[in-house]
């Protein structure tokens, strides 16, 4: 038998390499992609029509896709490898994956027909020709979040058995189909072209779903299509789904809502927030998702008494948590001190203008208040679900989404009467109030884990070093952006960023953060 000692800290953050280097690639084309996106489109009706639509299938990937198979599905398949019983492992995956095929289609049949009503409800703002177009979108997007439902049900045996750069790369079929699809019919009008791209997404997520199967059907022995629950593993999964599904829809209600108060605010505010969610969630993937995606399979594998397992969880836990809070510090920073250079060398082309940067500008500075929060909570609700406890993150996460409802809606809303500005820069106020919100549900987690496994967290002088390098870099930034002076967006906002990056590395090597001489012993061994 295994003791949790035996698995070690520095296995793990390779492993987080592993990931953070898929997700990199992935996110990278993901970039690339919206800036095709933004090149054609800008921040124009067909726009909002497309990401509108795009939020609704994507409800049904993200309520069976990575997030609840991890919590579900994960701790008992790692669990049985870790046993040795790799052929009990692959009939429980056989069985959790033709359940999830029979219920993703039946909510893509009933999705598709109920698309008017759908519409409603998450953009009651869209009327006439721009509401027909987001019809038109929706119906033709839901199979391929489908298909995305069974990519992420690989990724759930993939990372089990620690292949982890492939699970996290196949993204990049997706987006590269999409991309295919915008450069080779960009002469079609703007809402043609819409519907043409939510055709090369279906196309990208059936590629996404098919590079990853062949090397779980290698690594799944066993693995046979079955719809017995008679198994007490897939009754486990099954119990364990139910919360977790639950708990991840309470999440997407956050997500309608900002979407339900963006399409009140006026063309563009739907565009916008979702260009600012892209970079939002770069650094919330790369170093959020890549630790805790790591940790899950590692946590759920541990074996032994319960001292043993609370002292391994708090090993691991404040250990990837000094991993995220070393990048999503300077990045939550960046987001607000240099947001506009960021915007506009991403996607400043085309029909996206200058004053589309600004406005992206703001609604990201918004989303950095809460992203510390959100990449520390991912972690804190992966050690939950390797303990079997769905329960809690999903308490908590109703807390957060109540006042992610009323926040959003009184800062997106009559706050900008109130204070005499465009009520199109409440999207601003709407993602601030998300992370207030963010920082309570993280509270939460980590108050009632701590009360169960012992204290865990970041130690106060790290968080002062962190925050305090990231704010000499921000300035040594802004010196830079005033000694260019104005220049085309691509060169001097490359440099500008560069700038900003070095000296944030420079002052943390000189404040002794551990984490960043870590990242330099690793540098120099590869």
């Amino acid at each position: 038998m295994t003791s949790p000692k035996s698995s070690q800290p520095s296995s793990t953050a390779r492993h987080a390499s592993l990931v953070g280097a898929g997700i990199l690639l992935s996110r990278l084309i993901g970039l690339v992609r919206q800036r095709v996106f933004s090149h054609y489109f800008g921040l124009y009706d067909a726009a909002d029509a497309f990401n509108a639509a795009f939020r609704i299938p994507n409800f049904l990937q993200n309520l069976f896709g990575e997030g609840v198979l991890s919590a579900s599905f994960i701790p008992v398949y790692a669990r049985l490898l870790a046993e040795g019983d790799e052929e009990e492992a692959g009939r429980v995956a056989g069985a959790v994956g033709s359940i999830l095929a029979l219920a993703s289609a039946a909510l893509v049949a009933a999705g598709m027909l109920a698309t008017p009503w759908l519409i409603d409800a998450i953009a009651p703002g869209f009327h006439g020709a721009k509401r027909e177009l987001t019809i038109r979108i929706v119906r033709v997007l839901f199979p391929g979040a489908g298909l995305l439902s069974l990519s992420a049900w690989c990724l759930g045996i993939l990372n089990s058995h620690r292949k982890f750069f492939l699970s996290y790369t196949a993204p990049v079929a997706w987006n590269l189909a999409m991309i295919a699809a915008l450069v080779l019919f960009r002469r079609q009008p703007a809402d043609a072209l819409a519907v043409t791209l939510a055709w090369g997404s279906v196309a990208g997520s059936a590629l996404q779903f098919g590079v990853q199967l062949p090397v779980v059907l290698r690594l799944a022995r066993g693995l046979r299509a079955s719809l017995d629950t008679r198994a007490p593993q897939v009754r486990e999964v099954l119990r364990n789904f139910g919360p977790v599904f639950f708990s991840r829809g309470v999440v997407q209600i956050s997500g309608w809502v900002d979407s339900l108060l963006a399409s009140l605010l006026g063309t563009g505010a739907v565009a916008g927030l979702t260009n600012a969610q892209t970079l939002y969630l770069l650094p919330v993937s790369l170093f959020g998702m890549s630790v805790s995606a790591a940790e899950l399979p590692a946590m759920s594998s541990a074996l032994g008494g319960a001292d043993e397992v609370a002292a391994h969880l708090r090993r691991r836990l404040d250990s990837g948590l000094r991993q995220i809070a070393f990048f999503v510090v300077p990045s939550a920073m960046a987001f607000l001190a240099l947001g506009g250079v960021i915007t506009a060398v991403l996607f400043q082309s085309g029909r996206f203008t200058a004053a589309n940067s600004r406005y992206v500008w703001a609604i990201l500075a918004g989303s950095a208040v809460g992203l510390l929060a959100q990449t520390m909570g991912r972690l804190y609700s992966s050690a939950y679900y390797a303990l079997r406890d769905t329960r809690t993150p999903l308490r908590f996460a109703i807390v957060r989404v109540v006042l992610t409802t009323g926040l959003g809606y009184l800062c997106a809303i009559p706050l900008p009467h109130w204070i005499g500005v465009d009520p199109r820069w409440g999207v601003a106020g709407l993602t601030a109030s998300a992370g207030v919100a963010g920082w309570v549900e993280f509270t939460l987690l980590r108050r009632e884990l701590n009360r169960r496994i012992g204290r865990t967290g970041l130690p106060g002088p790290l968080v002062t070093r962190l925050w305090l390098a990231a704010a000499v870099a921000a300035a040594a930034a802004w010196g830079v952006k005033a000694a260019l002076g104005p220049d085309h967006p691509l060169k001097f906002g490359l440099t500008v960023i560069a700038a900003y990056g070095v000296v944030y590395l420079a002052a943390v090597w000189l404040l002794r953060v551990e984490e960043c001489a870590a990242l330099v012993r690793r540098l120099k061994l590869r």
